[in-house]
């Protein structure tokens, strides 16, 4: 099982780990990557995403490798593009696994992978005014 998606909509880890949360797995281990009020000592309003076209594409290759791993039954991850509120999830990565080891290993894998090569590009506002882009890989 395995889904990718890149969305303007909310997006959930419970949805992420009902979808991979097959019978044959014994570990469902799901990361949420949310906005938070802070960055590098600065106050944070808000973040915007812009995604290249190819994104989506991209990160259903990333999926589709991390759910050919031995063990691995099932592989959900979502990034939100568009404006984000504080909280908000930006980022959801659910992987089921035979065992609870396969599991972590994978979805800290997935995220990582994701971080990594996603064409996606973070704008942040600062509380004081300010704004910066970031992580353009």
């Amino acid at each position: 099982m395995i889904r990718a998606q890149i969305t303007d909509t909310a997006i959930d880890a419970a949805e992420h780990e009902r979808a991979v949360s097959l019978d044959a797995a014994g570990a469902v281990v799901a990361f949420s990557g949310n906005v938070r009020d802070h960055d590098h000592g600065r106050g944070v309003r808000s973040l915007a995403y812009e995604g290249h076209p190819s994104a989506e594409p991209i990160l259903r290759t990333i999926a589709e490798e991390i759910a050919e791993r031995p063990g691995v039954h099932g592989v959900a991850v979502s990034h939100r593009i568009g404006d984000l509120a504080i909280g908000d999830a930006a980022l959801i990565a659910a992987v089921s696994a035979a065992h609870r080891k396969e599991a972590f290993d994978a979805c800290a894998d997935l995220v990582d992978e994701v971080k990594a090569r996603l064409p996606i590009w973070k704008h942040q506002f600062f509380t004081d005014g300010t704004d910066e882009w970031v992580n353009c890989p």
